[in-house]
């Protein structure tokens, strides 16, 4: 291969991919919506544009689903039980028991009183629950 044929590779090489690029990015600029008609156009723009929610980690949303159980009337018992089970199904979770558990206390205590709260412990996640009992009594 010459010389200036690979100089004309190298800069079609530099150059192709911006102009790709560029006109993908007028391609959408106008994007028709939900109606053909000329009065039903989005422009693309990054204005306004929100961040999209990240994922909820498996532990929040366990936290979430158990304390909205207790809030709804269950048994810290029951909680604490479904707690266990599901860091036996899932052991990932067994790191985040405790936080969990601490949680459950605290909410507990809200719902029933220290010294009722303090009657369904059991030895979830070490004494965790007693432990978040314990901090709001």
């Amino acid at each position: 291969m010459t010389h200036s044929a690979r100089r004309i590779g190298r800069s079609l090489a530099l150059v192709l991919p911006v102009v790709l690029v560029l006109s993908g990015t007028l391609a959408v600029t106008m994007v028709p919506w939900a109606d053909t008609s000329s009065s039903q156009v989005l422009t693309a723009s990054a204005e306004g544009v929100s961040v999209p929610a990240k994922p909820r980690a498996a532990q929040d949303v366990l936290r979430d689903k158990l304390l909205t159980e207790l809030q709804d009337g269950a048994q810290p018992g029951a909680v604490l039980t479904h707690l266990q089970q599901e860091v036996d199904r899932r052991p990932s979770l067994a790191t985040h028991c405790v936080g969990i558990a601490r949680a459950l206390g605290r909410a507990a205590v809200d719902a029933y009183g220290p010294t009722k709260a303090q009657s369904f412990a059991r030895p979830v996640c070490d004494t965790s629950y007693a432990t978040g009992v314990a901090s709001m009594g």
